[in-house]
């Protein structure tokens, strides 16, 4: 029978802003099981103030200890929980990981920009920092601006803005900003509770870690945060090996909701980006119909929605979103 495992938030089980397939599992499960794992968000110079009324999770607030005393290197922006290892997991294979249910971790949650970095830092060149409450009964969270400055609710939709695997070992330790074929800072809203995501296996275990919790967030991302936060994530890992009988060995991440099968692209130029995403559209269109190329770059023309991930990880994101029904 599948297990369930509890994997906490701590000094030992978090990294800071990087991938590496050197990373040893803190976890190894088998295929199957459920992992109910707890991802905290944010450095400590964005925490709020004492007096605010807002308080720190105790597990973040022990990484913080831990990143202060030099136990913790930092490299990139995110703390990602992990690596989680499934038992068989080859490079060629899919690790495929339902995310059964998205907890919120926390009251509150914190959006910012800062000079030189966003879509627009030509026009924001300084720095603003506002926290955010979150009320958990109502699903909901208060923005400190809106119509007549009486503040603006708005509906919680968590999801977790990084989730990947290890990466080829020749990339060596990388940062958690830019996504790539791993996965990562993907910050694609769609990957709420209900959705799938498929990575590509490229280390034994596969080695999956997820952070970068998002309470709510626009595609495009474009002041370069959503709205930042604590969250805890029930994934499911099943394994599909990759025998290359069934279909082509997976290359790049791909995620399904229960409404759309959803491709992705990747580039620092965002037309690329555009072109890889629909690229990976259409090998998934022939390799589960009789349509050829042809017949699904038209009809991804006429069906398929393609929409602007983010615009801010330096690798922009483009993901393109194909109803369930049309085709099968």
């Amino acid at each position: 029978m599948p297990a369930t495992h509890h994997l906490h938030a701590t000094p030992e089980t978090v990294r800071f802003g990087a991938f590496d397939a050197a990373f040893p599992p803190v976890l190894t499960v088998q295929s199957g099981d459920l992992v109910v794992m707890q991802c905290v968000s944010g450095p400590a110079e964005v925490m709020p103030p004492e007096d605010s009324g807002l308080a720190v999770p105790p597990a973040l607030a022990e990484i913080h200890k831990a990143v202060a005393a030099g136990a913790m290197p930092r490299l990139g922006p995110h703390l990602v929980t992990g690596p989680v290892a499934v038992a068989g997991a080859e490079p060629g294979d899919c690790l495929r990981v339902d995310i059964e249910a998205v907890e919120l971790g926390a009251d509150w949650g914190y959006n910012h920009f800062r000079a030189l970095v966003g879509t627009l830092p030509e026009d924001f060149p300084y720095r603003r920092l506002i926290h955010i409450p979150v009320d958990r009964a109502a699903n909901t969270c208060r923005l400190p601006f809106g119509p007549d400055n009486h503040g603006l609710t708005l509906p919680l939709a968590p999801f977790f803005g990084v989730m990947g695997v290890a990466p080829p070992v020749e990339w060596g330790q990388i940062s958690t900003k830019e996504p790539r074929a791993h996965g990562g800072n993907l910050d694609n809203k769609e990957l709420v509770a209900g959705s799938s995501l498929y990575l590509p296996v490229h280390r034994p275990g596969g080695l999956f870690s997820a952070g970068d919790g998002h309470g709510v967030q626009g595609d495009g991302e474009v002041c370069v945060t959503a709205l930042e936060m604590c969250l805890t994530g029930h994934f499911r890992f099943s394994l599909e090996k990759g025998d290359g009988t069934r279909r082509p060995a997976l290359r790049y991440p791909r995620a399904e909701t229960p409404t759309h099968y959803i491709s992705m692209g990747m580039h620092e130029d965002l037309d690329i980006a555009m072109k890889q995403a629909l690229r990976e559209m259409i090998a998934f269109i022939t390799a589960r119909s009789n349509l050829s190329a042809a017949d699904a770059y038209q009809f991804c023309s006429l069906a398929v929605d393609f929409h602007v991930t983010q615009t801010v990880n330096g690798e922009k994101g483009v993901h393109g979103l194909l109803r369930k029904g049309l085709l099968f």
